[in-house]
């Protein structure tokens, strides 16, 4: 499973997350992103290694990629108006700039051997990729399918993914019956990302491959998402659900390859087909 798992966080790293920032239309985040490979590259090597010394501080150097990110955040909420502040696909643009960081801290605990708030390894090394897919990618998509659809079920959306990743965070805390409201709160998001995109994104688009994309990860969205409340219910009232292993390799692989990637490749071909300018308005 380690193998898969470090792929997985490989493709987040290295692909989706500099993709994902460029979707973004944001010009400060232009720096970060072509720096981004000093980061994350050191990252994705650290994966590999043995826990150690080596692995903790390749690892470090990426958390300092994430951090320079997260610090986008705070700065680009204090010089926006309060209306736009506070606007649901914003909200879900600030959430993605933040939650890479929360991996990033998973990854330097578990690469040095230590638990982190009382977490052992195997849950560190399967919050790395958690925080990159449905904490960066499922953000950044439901801010972007905000801007699109502009209607209700746009901005719940836009709400839904960052308050379900917030849950499920908290939940890790609490307990089970935690992490399962924050299951259930992201996947009501994520589900309406995938009727969105269907509906009022894909639909209209000639381009063939952005529609086939487009397709793959609405469709792969509502399989994985059963999984993740199936497991979350199972592990809060004791049911049979799927393991971890078994969820690394459907979840996980589902919503790394048939979600994230084709999303930011499906977007990045309707932002190639977009005036520059209306591009960066949005």
């Amino acid at each position: 499973m380690s193998v898969l798992v470090n792929s997985i966080v490989m493709l987040g790293m290295l692909v989706v997350v500099p993709a994902g920032l460029r979707l973004t239309g944001a010009a400060e985040l232009d720096r970060i992103r072509r720096l981004w490979p000093l980061f994350a590259v050191p990252g994705a090597v650290s994966l590999w290694l043995p826990r150690g010394t080596a692995a903790t501080a390749l690892a470090l150097c990426y958390a300092l990629g994430t951090a320079l990110l997260a610090l986008h955040a705070p700065h680009r909420l204090l010089r926006r108006s309060p209306s736009r502040s506070t606007a649901p696909a914003e909200i879900a643009l600030l959430t993605a700039l933040v939650t890479p960081s929360v991996a990033a801290l998973a990854l330097v605990a578990e690469r040095s051997g230590h638990t982190l708030f009382g977490f052992g390894l195997g849950i560190l090394a399967l919050t790395v990729p958690h925080f990159h897919f449905a904490g960066f990618a499922a953000a950044l998509v439901a801010g972007l399918v905000c801007r699109v659809a502009g209607s209700g079920a746009g901005r719940f959306a836009a709400l839904s993914v960052p308050l379900g990743t917030l849950l499920v965070l908290i939940g890790y805390f609490i307990g089970d019956w935690a992490e399962l409201a924050g299951a259930a709160v992201l996947t009501a998001g994520m589900w309406t990302i995938a009727v969105l995109t269907w509906r009022s994104v894909r639909t209209g688009q000639r381009d063939r491959i952005t529609r086939t994309l487009l397709a793959v990860s609405s469709a792969v969205l509502a399989v994985t998402m059963v999984l993740a409340l199936s497991w979350a219910l199972g592990e809060a009232t004791g049911l049979p659900h799927p393991t971890l292993a078994w969820m690394a390799a459907t979840h996980g692989l589902g919503n790394a390859l048939g979600f994230a990637l084709c999303s930011v490749l499906a977007w990045q071909r309707l932002r190639d087909r977009t005036d520059p300018v209306e591009s960066r308005t949005a």
